[in-house]
């Protein structure tokens, strides 16, 4: 191979390893439990009304005892 082929082949080689390099300026967002359980429930899967029906009991779980803690706060 003569050196052109070389420094060619070098050049190419170095702009696909740039092209393939890791980007560290884009921001990955992690998802909560709440998130995914949520887009889980959306889904067609099986077993996702079940997620749905738990998550809106626990809602409403919540809902209440903030309710009675508002409640005893406030005599």
């Amino acid at each position: 191979m003569s050196n052109r082929g070389i420094v060619i082949g070098s050049a190419l080689l170095s702009l696909a390893l740039v092209g393939c390099g890791k980007d560290d300026t884009t921001q990955t967002t992690t998802r909560t439990q709440r998130e995914k359980d949520s887009i889980l429930a959306g889904s067609q899967i099986p077993g996702a009304k079940a997620v749905k029906k738990t998550m809106t009991v626990a809602d409403s779980a919540a809902a209440r005892q903030a309710r009675i803690d508002t409640s005893q706060q406030n005599p």
